[in-house]
């Protein structure tokens, strides 16, 4: 099957991928997950969705920091539905790569699920997500012999000899006394040499060196766009072609949003303001867009202080600084008007009711951002913070009682809510009641705060 571009697939994928994106971006990973799963279920073929999916998996992964022994226990878990999918294979290989998928969500990296992935994505005739796994799996397991020699036969099989050969290279550097290694690599550098002289002879050929010319442009710009950092040629080289994008499609709001990113990452904060104006004339109401907007606008302020301080103009960045803070409060109050269901932003919005001491104003947006998941226990902290400025003790110590119990693991926002309630209980004069909150921080981060010198105290 090829390969489908955003534009290509139905308005309901488009949506459910731009969402995906969206979430993605603000950090939301579990709902990025959860729609851009359902994305590649309805069309396999969107790469750019599943390089997406795979991403935020990873990033999820990432922060969990399980051992060794947590990861072996997926493989347990998860043997089941591996056997399961791979009974699949021969009559239903769709059905057997959502079915591997669905181990991935949780491990994505774990080198039994993706292998199995790849086999299946194979047999569905999708070769290009194969190899899109196996290369995020292998930079996180460079070692592994058998995934290596995986991502090299994909390699072969698709005619991309210069990556079978790097492949086959790295397997012989692991294990160089392999002989069935070396000749694999030998027979990989047969044909990159074979392909790179028809390549030539390809080109030298009247009306196909154009296109093989386009072809190569082509896959640099996919290649630029996928690197995690850009050196400036790539962003330069990506905002061109944005540019012409936008106008051969100039309805086409993902254009913009690109275009925008690519501005910011250039720092050309002007300009992507710019474009994201003129993406919210042709999408009034996106909730996404105007964020972005807010976001470029207070990055280019940021900008702007930092180069003012660099100049050691410390009056015009203090000014500028209260400009920018003045445009934040101004801003999440406009936009909580025009997005009232955004849960995100009542939290936004309540965080900078308490900072300027609006207290009963900050308690109503928390009561609301509460119901946010990702938000509940932020919210519950602050809005104990509200009632303990209001003097209303006890209402402040049953929110933070309410976060404690909903926690499990020590996380940073763990920690503040024990910190508090230790704050609260010192303050209360029950010191051993406070020093019991305070020793399970330390006992996890000793530098947490002034978390040691409490602790130390309590034993003088």
């Amino acid at each position: 099957m090829a390969e489908l571009s955003l534009e290509e697939v139905s308005k309901k994928v488009q949506d459910l991928f731009n969402k995906g994106f969206s979430a993605f971006e603000r950090g939301n990973l579990d709902y990025a997950i959860d729609l851009l799963l359902q994305c590649v279920e309805l069309e396999p073929r969107l790469l750019r969705a599943r390089k997406f999916l795979r991403a935020a998996e990873v990033q999820k992964f990432k922060g969990k920091k399980e051992s060794a022994f947590s990861r072996g226990l997926s493989s347990m878990k998860g043997a089941p539905a591996l056997l399961g999918s791979m009974a699949l294979l021969k009559g239903r290989p769709e059905k057997a790569v959502m079915a591997v998928e669905k181990l991935l969500k949780d491990d994505p990296v774990n080198p039994k699920f993706v292998k199995a992935f790849a086999d299946a994505a194979a047999s569905a005739g999708l070769p290009e997500a194969a190899v899109q796994t196996l290369e995020i799996a292998r930079d996180h397991n460079p070692e592994d012999i058998s995934l290596l020699n995986w991502l090299g036969e994909m390699y072969a099989s698709m005619g991309n000899t210069p990556g079978a050969r790097r492949c086959f290279e790295s397997v012989c550097e692991l294990a160089p006394n392999d002989q069935a290694a070396l000749k694999t690599l030998k027979d990989a550098m047969a044909l990159d040499t074979i392909s790179t002289d028809g390549w030539v002879e390809a080109a030298e050929e009247g009306g196909s060196y154009r296109d093989i010319i386009k072809d190569t442009d082509e896959a640099t710009l996919l290649e630029q766009e996928a690197k995690a950092v850009k050196s400036e040629d790539d962003v330069a080289a990506l905002i061109t072609e944005t540019i012409a994008k936008i106008e051969s499609d100039p309805k086409n709001i993902n254009f913009y949003r690109a275009l925008a990113r690519l501005y910011v990452e250039q720092q050309a904060y002007d300009e992507a303001i710019e474009t994201l104006i003129k993406a919210l004339e042709l999408s009034p109401g996106d909730p996404e867009i105007d964020d972005n907007l807010s976001r470029a606008r207070l990055k280019k302020y940021d900008h702007q202080v930092v180069e003012l301080r660099a100049a050691g103009d410390e009056d015009a960045a203090q000014a500028l600084q209260t400009e920018r803070d003045t445009y934040v409060f101004n801003d999440l109050q406009e936009r909580v008007a025009r997005y009232p269901n955004d849960m995100s932003l009542r939290y936004d919005w309540g965080d900078q009711l308490l900072l300027y001491e609006y207290f009963d104003e900050a308690i109503q947006q928390f009561q609301l951002s509460q119901r946010y998941p990702k938000r509940r226990v932020k919210s519950l902290l602050n809005m104990a913070l509200c009632f303990k400025k209001k003097n209303i003790v006890d209402m402040a110590k049953a929110q933070l009682e309410i976060a404690l119990s909903e926690m499990t693991v020590m996380s940073q926002e763990k920690k503040d809510v024990l910190y508090e309630l230790g704050i609260m209980m010192e303050e209360a004069g029950d010191i051993p009641k406070a020093g019991e909150f305070y020793k399970q921080i330390y006992q996890v981060d000793i530098g947490y705060k002034d978390i040691s010198k409490k602790v130390e105290s309590l034993y003088k």
